[in-house]
């Protein structure tokens, strides 16, 4: 499938704390070697999410540990306890929420980065030698249009729709975006089984976690004839279900988790959309998925 690239906009991501990056050798100062780093990850959160299924299509478990973190963050300011004494260490007096995802580095005790885009791509590069290619050559500008397309024609479009505060006029634009996208993603996988290539890539975890938080997440602001016409993508939600019965997705979809974390999250009122489920996750991921990930504290 070929995927246009859209005109540049500002991230819908909030600003990340560490931006460090995982370089080729000792003269880049992080530099990859096996087990020196460990990642932090809640998989309820769609970074998280990304990354942790980058992570496992890698097979990276003994090359770079993964600490799952609970659903729900336990410190007022939305942070994770278990992560403040890394943000101290890395940062003086960082006063700022103690957010996952956290590449940390077990050599120093620091944060190398809290950039989900960031740490999926180092991830890729410099440990996944011999080991699926989610980055191929000359994808980059594919997979980045991938990236703009989900955050703000999947997410961002879908949480305009269904924002009670604002104009109804907003609401139907939005939406309209939203199912334009969808639309442009249904005719390119009716011909084709992944995105951008014949494998899977990147560009195909962003979608599959774009489309778990669509249904998992944002249709319960949406009326029930909105999610009728979301769900009418039928190429697109076999994608998903593909996907989610794979091993590496599957083994991270934890439903009761996202739900959790929306509901601590979300001071939003649930329309009627919140009772039309467009897939059942649990049964499709429940052939590539014998084992949850545990939390499991640092």
């Amino acid at each position: 499938m070929s995927v246009t690239p859209l005109a540049a906009h500002l991230s819908t991501r909030p600003a990340a704390a560490f931006r460090g990056r995982i370089g080729r050798d000792a003269r880049s100062g992080h530099y990859a070697v096996p087990r020196r780093y460990r990642l932090h990850l809640a998989a309820a959160d769609p970074d998280c999410l990304r990354i942790a299924v980058t992570h496992s299509l890698l097979g990276l478990d003994k090359a770079c540990p993964v600490t799952f973190l609970p659903a729900v963050p336990d410190c007022p300011d939305g942070g994770h306890s278990a992560l403040r004494p890394l943000y101290d260490a890395s940062a003086h007096r960082y006063t700022g929420p103690a957010l996952a995802p956290v590449l940390s580095d077990d050599w120093s005790g620091r944060i190398v980065s809290s950039h989900g885009p960031d740490i999926a791509r180092d991830l890729a590069r410099h440990f996944g030698g011999g080991r699926p290619t989610l980055y191929p050559c000359g994808a980059q500008s594919q997979i980045e249009a991938v990236e703009r397309m989900c955050a703000l024609g999947i997410e961002e479009a879908a949480q305009r729709a269904g924002a009670a505060d604002t104009e109804e006029a907003e609401r139907t634009a939005a939406l309209d975006t939203l199912l334009t996208t969808l639309g442009v993603l249904e005719r390119g996988l009716g011909a084709h089984e992944y995105l951008i290539s014949d494998q899977i890539t990147a560009a195909d975890v962003e979608l599959w976690v774009a489309l778990v938080q669509l249904d998992t997440v944002h249709r319960y602001h949406l009326d029930a004839a909105a999610v009728h016409r979301i769900a009418d993508h039928p190429a697109l939600w076999a994608y998903a279900r593909r996907l989610a019965a794979h091993p590496a997705f599957g083994a991270h979809l934890d439903l009761d988790a996202i739900a959790r974390r929306h509901h601590a999250r979300c001071q939003g009122l649930e329309a009627a959309g919140a009772a039309v489920q467009i897939l059942d996750w649990e049964t499709h991921a429940a052939d590539g998925s014998a084992v949850r990930p545990q939390v499991n504290r640092p």
